[in-house]
């Protein structure tokens, strides 16, 4: 069977070539006579592996010296715990919610102190961007927190907002490595790699050292704490060890695309081909403010949920796969992440075309 055009939100479409190494080295990683996924994380080979990859990372982001890279597991969603049990030292922290991630990070740092929600887009299905360079940021808030790229609904923060002053926290798990990034306007940047990096299983984050304390809040789990794992460099525990691999050998293929203005300018290309068309279309529309539109992920919508379904099932014969949108919005939603191909878009779009003149 051939591949199909793989328009999955995560776990998402990987680089062809990356997989035909990973196959290639399967049995035999580099003259070890065994696979990645047997090897020790305690052997010298898996140890080039894990420094390889943090190299190409800090060389792709910029990630200055002062910023850690930690290989987590647990997860995206795990972060909504482990950033307030070691940053809440006010137990106050101020969220912008402007989607179901930003939405769930707000609920769980309740448990821990005084979430304040400063703004939000939840009015209009988060479909929009809320104006965030003046909001009422808490004089004794310990961060503000974004996501800033929200998978479920399309939008992006393309200017980063006012925290006047206070630490700005990011959720970055479906902008990852799209485009360059200035890591120093953050404390703490983060994300699940299953989007657009990697495999499920695993979340990078990059910290700065000031914040990676010993004083964490009374019964933080010591699996918990940034130090634990800052300290052991990622190998406190046995790691995700194929995973880390697998985001090496993309981190390489992103360094020989030419990095990630290269990479940017690809996805701006690629967005703009499928939404030009949805804005031309006179059965699919977009349910985007314009401004707000996220590169990686496309919500769009015919109006009738008959039609959706019998589009979604029709691009599936196709071989256009994993459109149909998220269970708490339906319609549809095509992730175009790094790897999917300028080609895919395009015959995506091709095959939009002539169902639409199919069904008008």
């Amino acid at each position: 069977m051939s591949r199909v055009y793989n328009f999955s939100a995560g776990p998402a479409v990987l680089p062809e070539v990356v997989l035909e190494e990973a196959a290639a080295e399967m049995m035999d990683y580099n003259g070890t006579g065994m696979s990645v996924m047997e090897m020790s994380h305690r052997s010298s080979a898996f140890q080039e592996i894990i420094d390889t990859a943090e190299q190409d990372l800090r060389d792709l982001m910029g990630i200055p010296d002062n910023y850690k890279v930690l290989f987590l597991q647990g997860g995206a969603s795990q972060q909504f715990a482990m950033i307030p049990m070691n940053l809440m030292q006010n137990r106050v922290a101020d969220f912008i919610v402007t989607g179901q991630w930003a939405k769930k990070a707000y609920q769980e740092a309740q448990k821990y102190g005084k979430a304040n929600k400063i703004a939000s887009s939840e009015d209009k299905t988060f479909s929009y961007i809320p104006d965030c360079s003046d909001l009422p940021v808490s004089p004794d808030a310990d961060y503000v927190y974004i996501c800033e790229n929200n998978t479920i609904y399309g939008t992006k923060y393309k200017e980063l907002p006012n925290t006047k002053g206070k630490l700005l926290v990011a959720d970055v798990s479906s902008c990852f490595l799209s485009e360059p990034v200035d890591v120093t306007k953050y404390g703490i940047i983060y994300g699940g790699v299953q989007k657009n990096i990697g495999p499920a299983g695993m979340v990078i984050v990059i910290i700065r050292e000031d914040l990676i304390r010993e004083d964490v809040l009374p019964g933080t789990p010591t699996m918990l704490t940034y130090k634990t794992h800052a300290d052991a460099g990622s190998l406190y525990n046995t790691p995700n060890c194929y995973c880390i691999y697998i985001c090496g050998k993309v981190f390489k293929w992103l360094k020989n695309m030419g990095g990630l203005t290269v990479m940017q300018q690809r996805n701006e290309e690629k967005a703009k081909i499928l939404y030009d068309y949805l804005d031309s279309s006179s059965l699919f529309k977009g349910t985007v403010v314009k401004k707000d539109r996220s590169l990686m992920n496309v919500p769009f919508i015919t109006g009738d949920k008959d039609m959706d379904a019998k589009f979604v099932k029709a691009a599936a014969e196709a071989g256009f796969v994993n459109l149909k949108g998220h269970r708490t919005v339906g319609g549809m939603r095509a992730s175009i992440y790094n790897a999917m191909p300028r080609e895919g878009v395009e015959k995506l779009v091709a095959f939009m075309k002539k169902f639409e003149e199919e069904n008008a």
